[in-house]
């Protein structure tokens, strides 16, 4: 959530901002909230040097001439219902105005390119070389049905689209990779959490998922109140909330399956792994200093893209444009895999920074020292990596003219040994 402050005494510059994500912005209702607001306040000020006065007038009558006090507590009873009907109009109107915020986005970050969609995204680094073929190569879902490793005909017959069964060694190579993935993030010091898959409106609305994306979100039926977890951002980030943190702060690696709707998406990547209502995500979640929030972005890029280069996987650096970053980001870097079954770099990560915007909205604050003040984190997430997409560039990348697939040898202790993805 930006700052009510910041907004109403910066208006132009946050209008200017904000439309760069596209579109135009109307804040013309937030203005005249925000100048009734201090007519209220300016109102109320003067009602309690009446109320003040009254009361001080009242003391005085008792002592000094009992017989006009009732008149005078008739005025002290009338200024006192002024006072009453203003503080609910100011209590509406502080809820008019936390709404309007909960809808705004984020302010991207003056280093972010202005642009429209991902056509005006900027590639800032490459890692690697394209794998070359002496066949055409296939995509993942061949491959895995082909192998007897991908069953999406009775995923279907159970949960419909948008499902899958993954099978013996490709099940198992599910698995491999969230051990693997969960152990470099661990090593490089960030602590494991094993969160709930279920959460709160209240955390939702903390990471910025509601309300605006409410569409987007499993709920539970006996509980509308209660949302599968689209990502382990929710908890993970929320692990804090209304806390004051102390001392160094922390840093966050989990996985967890990730549910999603995929709303409006109908016709993209509706065949394999790539779009599920189901996958499973390794996410890393950070709290930092409001100084070091961006030098900690290129750190977490880094560090997600270190799985990709343990994995032999050639892949690109992106930074979004402002028209195609994510509501609450500051600033995005997407990691874009190279799927040579597609021909064609498919996200496997999103790394973003987002200002205070989520400690606002979940009040996550931090003390520099014992005795300061003490001033809102700065929150950061990214994937490091989405599994089911890293199975199928590791799928993609790796196969062989047979059909079968020989995995890199990283991933040898977590295998069994066994890297030879064949017929089941």
């Amino acid at each position: 959530m930006l700052d009510l402050k910041f907004v109403a005494q910066h208006l132009d510059t946050v209008v200017s901002r904000l439309e760069s994500r596209g579109g135009s912005l109307d804040l013309g209702p937030f203005q005249n909230l925000m100048q009734e607001r201090r007519e209220l306040n300016v109102a109320l000020e003067g009602l309690n040097q009446k109320k003040a006065q009254a009361n001080a007038e009242m003391k005085r009558l008792a002592k000094e001439d009992p017989s006009k006090l009732e008149e005078a507590r008739g005025q002290m009873r009338a200024l006192a219902q002024e006072s009453k009907g203003q503080e609910a109009r100011l209590g509406e109107i502080e809820t008019q105005l936390q709404q309007i915020l909960l809808e705004l986005p984020n302010l991207p970050d003056p280093s972010v390119p202005v642009g429209a969609d991902e056509n005006d995204n900027v590639v800032v680094r490459t890692w690697g070389e394209k794998p070359s073929f002496s066949f055409e190569p296939r995509e993942h879902d061949r491959l895995g049905e082909a192998l007897g490793l991908l069953d999406f005909e009775r995923a279907a017959k159970i949960s419909g689209a948008r499902f899958a069964f993954t099978r013996g060694a490709l099940a198992r190579l599910e698995r491999a990779l969230v051990a693997f993935m969960v152990d470099v993030h661990t090593e490089r010091g960030d602590l494991e959490l094993s969160p709930p898959y279920l959460v709160q409106r209240d955390a939702m609305i903390g990471t910025g998922q509601l309300p605006k994306f409410e569409e987007d979100a499993f709920k539970t039926a006996g509980d509308p109140e209660r949302f599968l977890i689209p990502t382990a951002e929710v908890p993970l980030t929320n692990y804090h909330r209304q806390e004051i943190l102390e001392g160094p702060l922390p840093r966050y690696v989990a996985a967890t399956p990730c549910f999603c709707v995929e709303a409006g998406s109908a016709g993209r990547d509706t065949r394999g792994l790539i779009r599920q209502h189901q996958f499973h995500k390794v996410e890393l979640v950070r709290f930092v200093h409001p100084d070091e929030s961006l030098e900690a972005l290129e750190q977490l890029t880094r560090d997600a893209a270190d799985i990709l280069e343990r994995l032999g996987l050639h892949h690109r650096v992106t930074l979004l444009c402002t028209g195609d970053m994510g509501f609450a980001s500051v600033k995005t870097y997407d990691l874009e895999v190279w799927l040579p079954g597609q021909n064609a770099y498919r996200e496997i990560s999103s790394c973003s920074s987002f200002g205070d915007f989520q400690a606002r909205r979940a009040d996550i604050r931090f003390r520099e020292k014992p005795e300061a003040k003490p001033r809102h984190v700065h929150t950061l997430n990214g994937s490091g990596l989405a599994v089911g997409r890293t199975m199928v560039a590791l799928l993609e990348n790796y196969q062989r003219e047979d059909g079968s697939v020989r995995l890199p040898d990283v991933l040898g202790p977590y295998m069994g040994g066994k890297l030879e993805l064949t017929p089941a």
